[in-house]
């Protein structure tokens, strides 16, 4: 199985950030014409041929998200999808238990290129990628890079800016050209993303113009980091959706930008294997200078978290909600902006629909 059509197609997968470049891409491309794109997050080796089977001869462009969760997978995803350009976001601490290590997450992530004809372009992010894993698969291929540390990368982010409201502006630069882009979506760790959505729109024809309406316009993915204004002092981010290391990092830099009382309530991160508890610390300790006035956690190993941060534990989400209502109750009088976030496992939603129930 594969496409039943011969569409432009473009494979992305990465540790985080991966369901939110597509969607970048989505919108960039659907400017041009009628994309085909993952749904959700149907990136196994289920859901990918499921998005395949939709496609029709009506569509211009595929845009097909690949997940993993042991080695094999994605090679075998790839097969079915036999994509024009191929990415990998990052490599991350996530899914540690299918992959047993970085090493093992790395080769896993790099079989995506091995599902590319010679010549093609691979995207490459700088910052983070595959070192000695990628160098054999890549030889033949037409690699391209992006970063948002190294200046010397094809697709580049300069005069970085956070608006009030926590969204990135900044001056794009790639081979065809500079241009400033504003982002339709919250978080300064979405730049990288847009600097990968980028490379891959220009490789599908897209101008600087259209990547620049499609990054301005994107649309919310849901539970993505979701700002709510409760009320006029208190506001809400929903990243309860999902949880990795250097999303749990991004999520504390994001809070560190806002004033007043900033609570960071975090659920734990699944999948870590037996590094768990030492990445849950590790987060904590990115967390900890920002001395945020409330840090919250729910789950055992997040508990390292909230350790480090001198902040509360909770064992389950009920006195957690209740704690944070009274809480808000007694310092009325002041601005509160609170951020949710945890593994999908650790049911972090609930706590940010019971807030949202509360003040609607």
């Amino acid at each position: 199985m594969h496409l039943q059509c011969d569409i432009p197609t473009i494979a992305i997968t990465g540790s985080c950030g991966k369901t939110t470049v597509k969607e970048m891409v989505a919108s960039i491309l659907s400017t041009k014409g009628k994309v085909l794109f993952t749904a959700g997050n149907f990136n196994n080796d289920i859901g990918v041929p499921l998005t395949l089977l939709r496609s029709t001869p009506e569509y211009d462009f595929a845009v097909i998200e690949l997940g993993a969760n042991h080695i094999g997978e994605i090679a075998y995803t790839t097969q079915l999808v036999q994509p024009d350009i191929a990415m990998v976001n990052n490599v991350a601490a996530a899914h540690l238990e299918g992959f047993g290590s970085m090493d093992g997450v790395k080769q896993a992530k790099g079989e995506i290129y091995q599902g590319l004809t010679a010549g093609s372009p691979a995207i490459v992010n700088l910052d983070s990628h595959g070192e000695q894993y990628w160098e054999a698969v890549l030889a033949d291929k037409q690699v391209t890079t992006f970063s948002v540390k190294e200046s010397k990368a094809d697709y580049f982010a300069s005069n970085i800016r956070l608006s009030d409201t926590g969204e990135a502006s900044f001056t794009l630069q790639t081979p065809q050209g500079n241009i400033d882009v504003q982002l339709g979506i919250i978080g300064q760790h979405n730049v990288a993303n847009a600097l990968a959505a980028c490379a891959l729109s220009l490789f599908m024809g897209a101008t600087l113009e259209q990547v620049k309406l499609g990054l301005a316009q994107l649309g919310m993915v849901k539970g993505r980091v979701e700002v709510v204004e409760l009320t006029d002092s208190i506001k809400l981010i929903d990243d309860s959706y999902n949880a990795s290391v250097p999303a749990m990092k991004a999520a504390a830099d994001l809070l560190n930008s806002f004033d007043g009382i900033r609570w960071l309530i975090l659920g734990y991160m699944a999948e870590l294997g037996e590094e768990s508890l030492a990445l849950h610390r590790q987060v904590g300790e990115h967390a900890a200078p920002f001395k945020f006035e409330h840090v919250l956690t729910f789950g055992d190993d997040a508990k390292a978290i909230s350790d480090v941060c001198h902040g509360k534990h909770f064992s389950n989400h009920e006195s957690m909600i209740q704690y944070i209502e009274q809480q808000l109750v007694k310092h009325d009088t002041q601005t509160h902006t609170l951020l949710v976030k945890g593994a999908n496992s650790a049911g972090m939603s609930k706590v940010a629909t019971a807030l949202k129930e509360k003040y609607s």
